[in-house]
């Protein structure tokens, strides 16, 4: 694979190279993907411990845990619109996306001084907020840099960078533990080295991110229509199908958390090596986003999408089954791994491809919006299962509901997949 360091105007030709663009990496994609390395190196490290820190540490329930993981995805969502409609109507993807990178750094340090229930909820809270502030506008950029023939390729390529931070990120968290007496100074230390990260990832935005340029006389005079967002756009037929899907399956997936949880309570594992069940998906996810992106670009966004979501049943089933052994906690990982290559940023490639260039933002957003919002009721709904009822049955429950939906949002996507190719 050739690293390009210098922008190409986007439907160029490289000289000498076949397909042009479609060969190299933009410098916004690997500028990107280094600030959520980074980034990712201080939110999954802090997300390594959160669940064993809420309910061993502090001493919460499966309900609270269930609230605290729902807050992680509806409140992103209540920006991530506001971010992405931003970033399209005033043409500055840049200065939104820092913004939103400065808010989760600043909650790390809230982490750190602060505990209790609603005082660890506010942090999370405003974490959660400058992810949906930046995820728009971030991708925007993203689309804006990349040949849209190598739109599934290129966000693999910055899944790849974002999830080798999610990798070192729960190292980190398990070498501190290790290193630090296990109680709440170790959770502490993790928490101060997260917030280091967070500022450095900001500091690498600012000083080395090119900001996104556009010729809006020439997008109003190519698309017919006029250089801003409209909101109308977003309910287009093809654009409400993978709305409809994404979060009717979104209404099905539950935090990885819950996953990792069942899987401690059921094989023993010690609390300082709980991180390193992050690691095993981060690692599978590291090694296949590229590739899954690749083949979505190849064989059709949708149908890899879909594969996904097959995968994630799988995993479902397997933890549902109870003690699965050192075998099936790999398998189990590796599926959580599978499933995010062949979902996460595919996700955004299907609605950069759906949306209109001078709404690109907005259209991602609203796609990760609903898929957050769905994922919020998911999780508080499987912690109140679980809390009155029992693992298993919660699982059971969630995986025959995924089940149910797989082959209705398969029907959504493929029309709309038709409709993409036909026109």
């Amino acid at each position: 694979m050739y690293v390009s360091l210098r922008e190409s105007p986007t439907g160029s030709k490289a000289k000498g190279v076949p397909g042009g663009i479609k060969s190299r990496i933009p410098a916004t994609v690997i500028g990107l993907g280094l600030v959520s390395l980074l980034t990712d190196v201080s939110s999954e490290s802090v997300a390594a411990v959160l669940p064993l820190y809420l309910t061993v540490v502090l001493g919460f329930g499966p309900l609270a845990y269930g609230f605290i993981d729902g807050i992680n995805q509806a409140v992103s969502a209540l920006v991530r619109l506001v971010g992405g409609f931003w970033a399209d109507t005033t043409r500055r993807p840049k200065p939104i996306a820092t913004l939103g990178y400065a808010s989760s750094a600043a909650s790390r340090f809230g982490l750190l001084l602060l505990q209790g229930f609603w005082p660890i909820t506010a942090m999370i809270s405003v974490d959660r907020l400058g992810k949906g502030l930046r995820t728009g506008p971030r991708d925007a950029m993203i689309a804006a840099a990349s040949d849209p023939r190598a739109l599934g390729r290129n966000f693999g390529v910055h899944r790849a960078l974002d999830t080798t931070g999610a990798l070192i990120g729960p190292l980190l968290a398990f070498a501190i533990l290790v290193t630090v007496p296990y109680g709440l100074g170790g959770y502490r230390s993790v928490f101060a080295v997260s917030a280091a990260f967070a500022v450095i990832g900001v500091a690498v935005l600012v000083l080395a991110v090119p900001g996104a340029k556009r010729n809006r006389a020439l997008t109003a005079a190519v698309e017919g229509r006029p250089d801003r967002p409209r909101w109308r756009d977003l309910v287009r037929p093809r654009n409400a199908r993978l709305l409809i899907a994404a979060g009717l399956l979104g209404l099905m997936t539950i935090g990885d958390g819950f996953i990792y949880l069942a899987l401690a309570d059921s094989g023993g594992i010690p609390p300082q090596a709980f991180p390193l069940l992050f690691v095993g998906t981060s690692a599978t996810y590291l090694l296949l986003a590229v590739p899954f992106g690749r083949l979505a670009d190849r064989f059709g966004r949708w149908k890899i999408f879909l594969g996904g979501q097959v995968l994630l049943l799988v995993a479902y089933l397997i933890t549902a089954g109870g003690e699965v052994g050192i075998v099936g906690v790999i398998a189990i990982l590796g599926l959580l791994g599978l499933y995010y290559a062949a979902t996460d940023g595919v996700l955004s490639a299907l609605a950069a491809q759906e949306a209109p260039e001078s709404g690109r933002a907005s259209g991602i957003a609203a796609a990760q919006t609903v898929v957050a919002i769905a994922r919020f009721g998911a999780s508080v709904g499987f912690g109140v299962l679980w809390q009155f009822t029992d693992q298993r049955t919660a699982l059971l429950v969630v995986a025959t509901g995924l089940l149910a939906v797989i082959p209705v949002a398969g029907w959504l996507l493929a029309k709309a997949g038709r409709r993409a190719a036909a026109s």
